[in-house]
């Protein structure tokens, strides 16, 4: 068993698109009409382009919205993206203009940042340390 799909909702998924795109640096691999103004969108790293698809699935359900604004208010991220080097991205994203609710912090063999999507989620990105030798 592996992870094949996973999904954030989003507010407005052209906006998240072009966040996770053109910010992130993540590829399109799903863009399908599914009707009402929904699409079924997906995309993936560039370094694994066959890897977990995220899926920008649209927040209308009622409980999203409490479920999201809960999260948000308690500075929990919705999900995890791991990075080469947390402070490099930091910086590569703070440039960009992303919006950073916790900067870099060093916790035991991992550092992390906490970014805001733009979309209604908080996004956590992830240096671990390198194993011993």
């Amino acid at each position: 068993m592996r992870i094949h799909l996973t999904s954030v909702f989003v507010d407005d998924q052209e906006k998240a698109h072009r966040f996770y795109t053109d910010v992130l640096g993540f590829r399109t691999k799903h863009d399908v009409d599914m009707g009402g103004g929904a699409r079924w969108l997906t995309v993936v790293s560039p370094e694994n382009p066959g890897g977990t698809e995220l899926l920008l699935e649209p927040a209308g359900h009622p409980a999203v919205k409490p479920y999201r604004d809960a999260l948000v208010a308690d500075g929990i991220p919705a999900t995890q993206f791991a990075v080469d080097d947390v402070h490099a991205e930091y910086e590569r994203l703070t440039a960009a203009g992303v919006t950073f609710t916790q900067g870099p912090v060093a916790m035991g063999p991992v550092t992390t940042a906490v970014l805001d999507d733009t979309c209604g989620n908080l996004i956590q990105i992830a240096t671990e340390a390198p194993e011993p030798a």
